[in-house]
């Protein structure tokens, strides 16, 4: 899956191009990849330009609204494929995404980058072998791997959401050399394929599901029952959970979670926005 190379313009970035363009100035300096980068860009009449490719001034994108180059004219960074996927700039540089307007990475107190990072060192991963089981924008994957991980396996069941990934300049990439061979994104329902996981060949596990409204499937005892067959005795994860509607239906699905986790051979704990588990060793619960 390999990566495409265009310049992402919010509003405020585009607008900042266009008031020094019409200030009179020849260049601008700044980041036109999320803030992963700043370089000089050329300005003038007709547009600007970006690693060795001209491009002509689009108008400007609505707020929480980005804009990739998609070979004959600007468009946002958005699918419709039965629900509206778009990736959406941030205060932090690091995008989210959304899908029918939620939002799946939290923003509005943390950067959806730093908040990845505080969740994987909960599980150490230095070493280890890690199963990523909702891969979404891959910001679990990236910390795993910039902390050393030996080997990061994920998986990602929706196209639309591995095209933002093609596009998101904070998404790891599978091909880049500098990953070393160790990270492998997969397109498949992990709720479907982990059945064909082998037995304890896993460390730790990053788990983020959508809300159980929407994949029920992902918090299942089933599932957690393979969690445990995967992960070798003594591992980790952290299962983001949230606290969605626990004020209006007083339903507590971080302590759901936590039995069903208990159920299936683990130590669980409320940790963050959601439970931290701990293979118990010696003991694998058998599907049947």
């Amino acid at each position: 899956m390999s990566r495409i190379l265009s310049p992402l313009l919010d509003r405020s970035t585009l607008l900042s191009l266009r008031a020094a363009q019409e200030a009179g100035e020849r260049a601008w300096q700044g980041s036109l990849d999320l803030g992963r980068s700043e370089e000089t860009v050329g300005l003038d009449a007709e547009g600007f330009g970006w690693r060795g490719q001209h491009y002509p001034w689009p108008d400007p994108p609505r707020e929480r609204t980005l804009l990739y180059w998609d070979g004959g004219a600007f468009a946002p960074v958005q699918r419709f494929g039965g629900s509206l996927i778009k990736l959406v700039p941030t205060d932090w540089r690091a995008p989210t995404f959304e899908i029918d307007g939620i939002k799946m990475l939290p923003t509005s107190k943390v950067s959806p980058w730093e908040d990845a990072g505080h969740k994987v060192a909960l599980v150490a991963p230095a070493g280890k072998c890690i199963l990523d089981c909702c891969g979404g924008l891959g910001y679990y994957a990236a910390w795993c791997l910039a902390g050393g991980a030996a080997a990061v396996e994920s998986f990602e069941k929706n196209p639309d959401v591995l095209w933002l990934r093609q596009l998101n300049p904070w998404s790891p990439d599978a091909d880049d050399p500098a990953n070393g061979g160790r990270f492998r994104l997969t397109r498949a329902d992990i709720s479907k394929h982990i059945a064909s996981l082998p037995d304890r060949s896993f460390d730790a596990v990053m788990h983020d599901p959508p809300r159980f409204g929407i994949a029920g499937e992902l918090y299942s005892q089933v599932f957690y029952d393979h969690l445990a067959r995967v992960l070798r005795p003594g591992g980790l994860m952290f299962h983001y959970t949230g606290a969605p509607n626990a004020k209006t239906s007083g339903r507590d699905v971080p302590g759901e979670v936590i039995r069903r986790l208990e159920r299936a051979g683990f130590a669980a704990e409320r940790r963050l926005d959601g439970v931290f588990a701990r293979s118990r060793a010696g003991r694998m619960r058998q599907n049947g």
